[in-house]
């Protein structure tokens, strides 16, 4: 079975793609896709997380905030959880609509955070790309994640429960 993800950018960048699911537990999505077109790898500290050609398994939670993007490399390697920062999480049927707010947390296998994409947030509210309250959405629900980390509430178990294995 096939998921149809519509993933629109702030910047009016739109991804579609039809994926593979994992599973369909109805307000959740466990599918499966691979990086493609990613102009330059992500290094986070110096460790490389994603690149053309990584798996990912993700976890679309309909009426959540956020996603998760369970991350591994080209030999299967687990390589950390992705946290996309969203308006909303839709489903139709077999389609997924997501608007990302630009903010990403990664969270490391041994457990290390790190918040992304501060720098391009703050130039898409100076260029007027997002409003104000747009750009306090993505800081509320991007701190209220981090605030689950820390109290290790998050992510959900769910992400355990499913792996490339």
């Amino acid at each position: 079975m096939k998921v149809h993800l519509i993933y629109k950018r702030m910047t009016n960048k739109i991804i579609e793609r039809d994926d593979e699911v994992i599973a369909d537990l109805r307000n959740t999505i466990v599918a499966k896709a691979k990086f493609e077109d990613i102009q330059n790898p992500l290094y986070i500290n110096g460790i490389k997380v994603i690149e053309n050609g990584y798996t990912m398994l993700y976890f679309a939670l309909i009426g959540e905030r956020w996603d998760i993007l369970k991350i591994y490399d080209n030999e299967g390697e687990f390589k950390g959880l992705y946290v996309d920062i969203l308006s909303y999480t839709r489903r139709y049927n077999n389609t997924l609509e997501m608007l990302d707010l630009l903010l990403d947390i990664f969270i490391f296998p041994d457990g290390k955070v790190y918040l992304l994409d501060e720098e391009e947030i703050k130039m898409a509210l100076n260029s007027g790309i997002i409003d104000k309250e747009t750009f306090d959405l993505a800081y509320s629900v991007t701190n209220e994640i981090l605030k689950k980390i820390k109290k290790r509430e998050f992510p959900p178990q769910i992400v355990y429960e499913y792996s490339l294995d």
